[in-house]
């Protein structure tokens, strides 16, 4: 595909700084690979001599791809494409000595900082993991605005914050005494050092002799210091961004960066992609009527060449469990009388917490999905947990299941005793369950290890009994019980707030087994422990190969995971006040990122667009009405299809829904 007018003006324009911002879908990544070749191709840049950066290492992966696709091998010898972060490892591996810096050094990442700050601030914070977790991200935030230890000391203000940087004091010897170095040091480290020794700042910047950002409204203070020190007075960069696409201001992103950039290099040339290739026009139009409600410095107006396209269409649903279904429904409906894939539709929202029941229902109807920017509920650890607890009680063979919770909660069954357990099973080929019981076994294993085995396996005995006789669901409640989860979670959870959410989902879990074992809305007839673990086993099922990018899947994700992305069909739920926008920027009269993501949200989308409105929503406990989202008010109306006032359904998409339904019982008698 040829370059257009203005993508090839950014590609050629060599000679100073040079802003482009690309809206969405215009093709800023051709325009960075294409300039890449450019500079080496025509203007005699050596690729050692080049760097692009970008955020993600999937997109770095997808830049060297590209690349690779334009230029030979030898063409790209040296060339530099990674992540802010691995840039800054780079120059620290080889500066290392100039920064005091041991060689060999380590990297703590999270869990090795929170174990390190929980140990140094004993005194101080007593252990308390939501302090902890405060702090660290407090530490974040001062690495990422350039604050060393000593300034944050100086301007702290109030008694937390002051007792935060001396904890940072307190880490930052600690580190140092350990030679280890931390995620946000490796954009932190290579600032300082550059800005202090001329000679360091004057090899980098004779090595990387032409820089290109990507994505470059999300970079923080200090990435942009790190650009300014790499480029010099010279610059020679590219920077790509979107001023209307920065949604990580809670990540210490600086839109203004976009403006700073201009006060920095005042001969900046800014060259703008209003073409998009993604959207239909009437997607387009709504994008931008959205979006002009927030302040800009630079104007925009995004332009189509594509079909005018469908009405985004504003679907109304009772609650929560109707607004999934209706999702549900509609993706079948539409696939059917469409003949489409899958993977060509995705339900987009605001939190992950809103991926839950939408799971449930695509599961109870056949619908693969894969779920993104989250974990699925089906493989939260907890749920895992209570799920090899069933597993074991409908299939006492089910060796993965028995390993998982043979020690969970801890029962002082350790690594030797199943070794032994696992190698005695083996030699008689009986499974672990089994094996446990027979005489032979103590020939291998005695004592304490012994007696904890079997009173375990004989309480599963129980339990099993007792379902088969009677009452399964007094049952499942009573292994939980048992076992004293709830106690275990908040013993090993990062937090009594994460612990709560993790019960809530054993909770959630618990009330679906029990839906479905006294039979549903949809099925009356009641079913056995088996039959229900069977299905929810399935997710396990459609969660294979989830890796796989082609598999043939609905996908769900959050506004901020879809960026970037496109999909011919989109579902985006919740638009409500409260959800979209966040009640929180709300409160904060902040509701420009939530624009921002809205409009993230809509361009996601190709053909056709659907927001699905709740009458009502469970929050907290308490049933709320909530009032559709400002941001459809927005809205072009000529462009909505609001469904109160939708013409009738159509005989044959009526018999598509009845076909789709009549397809979906026939998969589920055949169970």
């Amino acid at each position: 595909m040829k370059l257009n007018e203005r993508q090839n003006e950014a590609v050629r324009y060599v000679s100073g700084p040079c802003l482009v911002l690309a809206g969405a879908g215009s093709g800023k990544t051709r325009v960075i690979t294409n300039k890449i070749a450019y500079l080496i191709q025509q203007c005699d840049y050596r690729a050692r001599n080049i760097a692009a950066v970008t955020f993600t290492n999937k997109a770095a992966r997808e830049m060297k791809e590209r690349v690779g696709q334009t230029l030979g091998k030898k063409e790209t010898r040296g060339l530099m494409i990674s992540t802010f972060h691995t840039l800054g490892l780079n120059i620290i591996r080889r500066e290392y000595k100039a920064l005091g810096l041991k060689a060999g050094f380590s990297l703590f990442d999270d869990q090795d900082q929170l174990a390190l700050l929980k140990e140094l601030t004993e005194k101080q914070l007593d252990g308390d993991k939501d302090l902890l977790r405060q702090l660290m991200s407090t530490i974040s935030n001062w690495k990422s605005g350039n604050l060393s230890a000593e300034q944050a000391k100086a301007g702290a203000k109030g008694e937390q914050e002051q007792l935060f940087a001396f904890c940072y004091e307190m880490y930052q010897a600690q580190m140092k005494s350990y030679n280890a170095l931390d995620f946000d040091d490796l954009i932190a480290l290579p600032v300082l050092l550059l800005k202090q020794n001329q000679e360091v700042r004057q090899r980098w910047q004779n090595r990387i002799r032409y820089l290109l950002v990507d994505e470059y409204q999300d970079t923080n203070t200090s990435q942009y210091e790190l650009v300014k020190l790499l480029v010099g007075e010279r610059g020679r960069l590219t920077v790509v961004g979107d001023d209307d696409q920065s949604i990580y201001s809670w990540r210490g992103a600086k839109p203004q960066n976009l403006v700073l950039l201009g006060q920095d290099y005042p001969n900046l040339r800014i060259i703008k992609l209003e073409q998009n290739y993604r959207s239909s026009r009437r997607i387009l139009r709504a994008a931008n009527i959205l979006i002009a409600n927030n302040p800009h410095v630079y104007e925009k107006t995004l332009f189509s060449e594509l079909q005018e396209g469908e009405r985004l269409k504003v679907l109304l649903a009772n609650n929560e469990d109707h607004e999934a279904e209706r999702v549900t429904g509609e993706i079948i409906a539409h696939k059917f009388l469409n003949r489409t894939e899958y993977r060509d539709y995705a339900i987009l929202y605001r939190g992950n917490h809103q991926s839950r029941l939408i799971e449930k229902f695509l599961m109870q109807n056949r619908v693969p999905y894969k779920l993104s920017g989250g974990t699925s509920f089906f493989a939260r650890a907890e749920i895992k947990d209570i799920m090899a607890y069933l597993k074991i009680l409908v299939n006492p063979d089910d060796d993965n299941a028995f390993l998982r919770i043979v020690n969970t909660p801890r029962r002082e069954i350790g690594p030797v005793t199943l070794e032994k357990l696992g190698s005695y099973a083996n030699m008689r080929g009986k499974s672990l369950f089994a094996a446990s019981f027979e005489m032979g076994l103590e020939q291998h294993l005695t004592g304490r290890g012994l007696d904890n085995l079997r009173r375990f396996t004989q309480w599963l005995v129980s339990i099993s009994d007792n379902a088969e006789r009677g009452n399964t669901v007094e049952v499942v409640r009573s292994l939980v019980r048992d076992i004293n989860y709830e106690d275990w979670l908040y013993e090993t959870s990062t937090s009594a707030k994460a612990a709560e959410m993790r019960m809530k989902n054993v909770s959630d879990l618990y009330s679906w087994i029990v839906a479905d074992l006294e039979g549903d809305n949809y099925d009356q007839e009641e079913k056995s422990l088996k039959e229900v673990v069977q299905r929810l086993t399935l997710r396990d099922m459609m969660e294979r190969g989830e890796e796989d990018e082609d598999t043939d899947a609905v996908q769900l994700m959050t506004l901020h995971a879809s960026k970037g992305l496109e999909f011919p069909y989109v579902y985006l739920i919740g638009a409500e006040e409260g959800l979209l926008p966040h009640q929180t920027s709300i409160d904060n009269d902040d509701v420009e990122e939530e624009r921002r993501l809205m409009y993230v949200g809509i361009t996601r989308a190709q053909r056709e667009l659907s927001f699905i409105v709740c009458k009502e929503r469970r929050q907290f406990g308490e049933l709320i009405k909530p009032t559709q989202s400002r941001f459809l008010d927005e809205l072009p109306f000529d462009d909505l299809e609001w469904e109160a006032s939708k013409k009738p359904v159509s005989q044959e998409e009526r018999m598509a829904k009845g076909q789709a339904h009549i397809a979906n019982l026939k998969a589920m008698f055949k169970k």
